[in-house]
Formats: C-alpha cells, structure tokens, sequence
C-alpha cells in the first residue's frame, strides 16, 4: 500500500519501508511520528485531506542537504556584490506504517515542521523558598506623607523700574526682550553673570541656535552694566 503525504510545503510518495529527506522537523533521532495531512492512501483520494488516515515513520537523523552558493552582483558606479552560502536542514526519516483509519488516537507525535531539534525536557529548577510574608500594617497607623519635592528656584526678578533696555544688544529685538523677561531676565547684569550652564540652558530654552554665543551677549551686557 502506497500513501501521499504532504510536509513542508511538498507532497511525498511513500511506502512502508522508504527513508527520505523531508524539511526539517522538530523532532530527534529516535522519535517516532506521525504525518496526519494525507492526501491520499491507495485508491482513497481525500477532500483534500483523507480523514483518519495517518503515515508513521522514525527518525533516523538530522542533515543537511547539498551547499547552494548565493551570488549577486550589482553593476554600478559604486557596485557591490555578495556571496552567501547555504545548506537546507533536513530530516531523514524511515516510513514504518501507512494508517487508513484510526491514525487520530494513536497516540504517536505528530510530525511537526521546525527549525531547531525538540531538546530533552530540561529538569525543573528547585522550589524556590517562599518569603517570609511582610507584617501587616496597623489599621490605626496612619501612611507617612510624602515631603514635597523642593520646587525650582525662581531667578530673582528685578526691581520695579530697574529693568535696562536690553534691545540695545546686538541681535536682540522686541521678541526676543518679551522672551527674557518672561525668564526673569531684565538686566544686563543678569547677562553677564551668566555661566556657560546658563548659557545652555537659555539657549535651549528659547531655541535660540547659539544666539548668546555668536552675538558675545555677556561681553555686550558687561560693558552696557558698566554705563
């Protein structure tokens, strides 16, 4: 009796008794299987599975097929090429039985497509030591307030009436005042006191690209601050 079974993708004329060389199937040397999608089983033709129907078989090894060299070449100005190997990973299995009916309670693992080998069941780590549980709180026992995080300190705002004309900073205009008094910023010698972290963090702040830098605002606010 001859059946045709259907494994990665390919179909497969079999009796009992031929070895060959399917796709890779998650299983090891030794094991049994079974193939369950039958397409046919002597003059049974299935729709398009033969119901019950089943093709077991042993596991002889793991292979690999025939080396395929992978060449592509890519002509350009800049062209570049690349060659890859590779070896299909096969299973070489031994038909044992061909099942007409039946094939779904006998128990045998099924044939199952895969890309690594099923490793033996790995022994269960030791039980780890249950904690000791965490007295519970006392009702009466009120939480613990959080402290408040410490909000950032404000710059220091100038005086009513002490603010200077900082337009008269070269590449600084009208919207850019309005930006640094929002900041706090109304003197010159806020200016020049800035140190290069204030300067980053302004910069960032305004989206300024290196404005403070480039225009030499701490120079220019020194010599005005000076009168």
């Amino acid at each position: 009796m001859f059946a045709v079974l259907k494994t990665g993708g390919k179909q497969y004329k079999v009796a009992s008794g031929d070895v060959l060389r399917v796709e890779k199937l998650a299983a090891n040397a030794g094991d049994k299987i079974q193939f369950n999608e039958i397409l046919m089983v002597g003059s049974t033709v299935g729709t398009p599975l033969v119901a019950g129907a089943g093709v077991q078989a042993e596991v002889i090894d793991q292979i690999k097929g025939e080396k395929t060299i992978n060449f592509v070449k890519r002509r350009r100005k800049h062209g570049s090429q690349r060659k890859k190997g590779h070896r299909q990973q096969l299973t070489l299995v031994r038909i044992a039985d061909i099942l007409e009916k039946g094939a779904d309670k006998s128990g045998v693992m099924a044939a199952v497509s895969g890309a690594g080998v099923v490793a033996a069941p790995a022994a269960k780590p030791a039980a780890k030591k249950a904690a000791p549980k965490k007295a519970a709180p006392k009702a009466d026992a009120a939480p613990k307030a959080e402290k408040p995080k410490a909000a950032p300190k404000a710059k220091a705002a100038p005086k009513s009436g002490a603010a200077d004309d900082l337009s008269k900073i070269s590449g600084v205009g009208p919207v850019i005042v309005k930006k640094l008094h929002a900041e706090g910023v109304t003197t010159f010698a806020q200016i020049a006191a800035w140190t290069p972290e204030d300067v980053a963090d302004m910069d960032e702040k305004l989206n300024f690209k290196g404005r403070i830098d480039r225009d030499e605002w701490l120079k220019q606010a020194a010599e005005f601050a000076k009168g």
